[in-house]
């Protein structure tokens, strides 16, 4: 903790109830820091920590001073405690590799003073180092749930032995781990470890952005989640500088026409884009330039063009490169170059980033964030706007780029209510009045079971299925999968043409023969995969590959390099999609974000449509879009009705839900042979409006069987360990993860009778 907390800078710290508790040592320590004084959730945080062993969630702004505000006491406890017996005294678990080197940086002058040992453990770090932590176990160990994990496989019979001492597990960035892949697998490591030591470790949970304490306490100990303790930061909140701006995207004349390359002479030849891209370079050029900052600007690609554009605006002035791209393929020694120079502030930097900048790596104080595009969520939003103004006195600065097509005739319904812009203002409402996203409710996650299935016979040298259960479901996270759910992935893991175990005579479950290739493999300990991705085939010939977010089947649209194509044929072995020319006139250009977004966000935003105001972030071409969107809310008439009649055999549901129920509604019609497609707020239906009326009227009546809808689906394979599993498997844990049918009969009547209130789903 060489650098420090926003707000802790200055001569002398003042004394606090809190600061007197600490450790001689650690007291010094903040002493040569110059803290003027301990934040609010560092002082109050200490007697808590000193004084007991209870579970707790620590929530305060990013730069708040949450990783002092539990490592200073903690580190107090070590420098006066009696060690009980050997292994590490404290565990660091950190989502990134980037963090958990930068807490090692941060930790070690103030451990070096203390006598404390601190051990790195990732995949970068060196064999060497971790045979010496490993021989002598002691003090710290900051590590990633992966390597965690590999410590289990690769030296199950040293648990007791390496954790025997450790009296705490410090989980950072608790809200990024909520019911997700890599959550449910840490929250079983963690039980794992409290069952391989017979007693439960202390857990303290740090985040900056938590939308429900009480589901934050479930994940963190869930026999007991009313015994953890919670301490949210009083502190009052910050300055906030903010522009949405808003900039046009021209619209060809001739549709058909083929693109002309535009005036950089970029690859891509995109015309429509590239007069507003170079618009939003320049902009960012003009009032980046000179300071440090971050541009969170989408997909990789979109960074490395965002980069390139702002890199040759240097070149153009001959001034020398200040901008720099920042994503997770590229290596780790530019992505510390980055840092590095953000950090130290010595020479002006922008770093042009994907979410890898968006935890908690330490890069210092930054004085402004840019975004281009909407935000994903309201949560990554404020994780994003927490890293400016971390100085005291110092505003947070966000700019926001939002890309609106042109006016059109023949516009599409989502393009002409300008979807991004009010997205991004309800998202901003939100956030000025300290909202952001719970976390869904938990899904089966069978695709971590058969991981973690794999890794407990490893790390036993063997397992029964009674004993299996007891640990990953009945004690473990997976306590939604029932005995005969557990029963049949084994019997599924064990088929011969799946092979991952096999059951000796005694009853005792072994890894087969593909089971053992894929433990000792060295991306076995991850339970993630990148998005899966699908060939777009026409013809025999490959136009390129589709990230899918929702299900598809046949009959359906989709979108794809600004095209509108129908599905004839889904592969998921391949996987590869079949296509056709779909001629139904020009697709929307609106078409979701990289997450979900909540019921809350989209009432919101409809509240935003039905308004009149202006919010004074509004720049002159952003006020003309609201302006714009309203009047087709207003023209098409949906502040009455939601069921639309685009082109001749098209209607459009704009039933103002989150993504998940309208992903639901679009499965709940095809399942009754409406080809519907999700896209942003609206279900695209190929079917006049007849038809639709009368399939809602039927779906008004009763929710959908779940598995019914499941199997409709086309794309379920999307996560690590899903190819193991067969078909029934697949649809029993995407109707778990995806799918809320109990919402589909208000959803449908809503839409018949046009109330659609969002105040209703707050």
């Amino acid at each position: 903790m060489t650098s420090p907390p926003s707000g802790s800078e200055a001569a002398a710290a003042v004394p606090s109830a809190g600061f007197d508790r600490l450790a001689e040592p650690v007291r010094r320590w903040i002493w040569d820091q110059g803290w003027r004084a301990l934040h609010d959730i560092q002082d109050r945080a200490i007697p808590l920590i000193l004084d007991g062993d209870d579970d707790l969630i620590i929530a305060a702004a990013t730069a708040g001073g949450k990783t002092e505000a539990v490592f200073l006491p903690l580190l107090s406890r070590i420098a006066t405690r009696d060690r009980p017996g050997s292994g590490f005294d404290l565990v660091y678990v950190g989502p990134l590799k980037a963090l958990i080197d930068d807490q090692f940086g941060r930790l070690d002058q103030l451990c070096e003073r203390l006598a404390v040992p601190v051990h790195r453990w990732h995949g970068d770090v060196s064999a060497g180092a971790k045979a010496r932590a490993r021989k002598d176990p002691d003090g710290i160990l900051l590590i990633t749930p992966e390597s965690l994990e590999a410590l289990f496989v690769l030296r199950g019979a040293e648990i007791p032995t390496l954790f025997g001492a450790t009296h705490g597990i410090v989980i950072d960035e608790l809200h990024a781990l909520l019911d997700v892949e890599r959550g449910i697998h840490l929250r079983s490591l963690l039980n794992r470890l409290d069952l391989a030591l017979r007693r439960p470790v202390r857990r303290i949970g740090l985040s900056a952005t938590l939308g429900d304490m009480d589901l934050a306490r479930a994940y963190l100990r869930p026999a007991d989640p009313a015994r953890v303790i919670v301490l949210e930061s009083r502190a009052e909140g910050q300055e906030l500088r903010l522009q949405v701006r808003g900039y046009a995207v021209r619209v060809p004349r001739d549709p058909g026409s083929e693109p002309a390359p535009d005036a950089d002479g970029d690859p891509d030849t995109d015309d429509e884009e590239a007069a507003a891209d170079r618009a939003i370079a320049g902009h960012l050029a003009k009032v980046l330039r000179g300071s440090r900052n971050l541009v969170f600007a989408g997909s990789r690609q979109s960074v490395e063009a965002v980069a390139d554009r702002l890199r040759r605006s240097c070149e153009d002035a001959q001034v020398p490169n200040e901008f720099f791209a920042h994503h997770a393929n590229l290596s780790r020694d530019h992505r510390g170059f980055v840092e590095d120079r953000l950090k130290r502030g010595e020479t002006p930097a922008t770093a042009v980033c994907t979410s890898t900048l968006e935890l908690g790596i330490d890069i210092g104080a930054v004085e402004s964030v840019a975004q281009i595009g909407p935000p994903f969520t309201v949560a990554s939003l404020r994780q994003r706007l927490g890293r400016s103004g971390r100085r005291a006195g110092q505003p947070a600065i966000l700019r926001l780029y939002i890309k609106e097509k042109s006016q059109d005739a023949n516009q599409h319904i989502l393009d002409a209510l300008r979807v991004g812009l009010v997205q991004a203002i309800a998202m901003v409402d939100l956030l000025i009045e300290g909202w952001c996203e719970p976390p869904r409710p938990q899904a089966l996650h069978l695709s971590t079971l058969v991981h973690q299935v794999l890794s407990v016979i490893a790390e036993r040298g063997g397992a029964t299925a009674r004993g299996l259960f007891h640990v990953l479901c009945r004690t473990g996270p997976f306590s939604g999968v029932d005995p005969a759910t557990f029963a049949a992935v084994l019997r599924r893991m064990g088929e011969p043409d799946v092979a991952l175990i096999e059951q000796v005579s005694d009853g005792t479950l072994l890894p087969g023969k593909a089971g053992e290739r894929q433990i000792e493999h060295y991306g076995f300990y991850a339970v993630f995969r990148t998005e899966a991705e699908y060939r777009v085939v026409r013809d025999g010939q490959t136009l390129g590959t589709l990230p899918v977010s929702f299900p598809v089947v046949p009959e359906m649209t989709i979108i794809f390099s600004g095209r509108r194509w129908r599905v004839l044929d889904v592969d998921e072995k391949t996987p590869t999609i079949l296509v056709a020319p779909d001629a139904r006139g020009r697709p929307p250009r609106f078409g979701g974000d990289a997450s979900d977004l909540h019921d809350t966000v989209v009432a919101r935003m409809r509240d935003v449509y039905r308004r009149d105001d202006h919010p004074a972030y509004l720049d002159p071409t952003a006020r003309r879009f609201l302006s714009e969107a309203r009047a087709t809310f207003r023209r098409r008439g949906l502040a009455a009705s939601s069921i639309l009649t685009e082109g001749g055999d098209e209607t459009v549901l704009v039933p103002w839900r989150g993504t998940v129920a309208t992903e639901t509604l679009a499965l709940a019609l095809t399942a009754v042979g409406l080809p519907a497609t999700p896209w942003g707020l609206a279900v695209m239906v190929r079917a006049p409006e007849d038809k639709v009326r009368a399939a809602l009227g039927a779906l008004a009546e009763r929710a959908p069987d779940p598995l019914a809808l499941a199997a409709c689906a086309r794309t379920l394979m999307r996560e690590k360990f899903h190819p193991f599993l067969d078909r029934p498997l697949l649809e029993r844990d995407y109707a778990s993860a995806r799918l809320t049918v109990a919402a589909v009969p208000d959803m449908a009547t809503a839409l018949l009778t046009g109330d659609t209130r969002s105040e209703d789903r707050r």
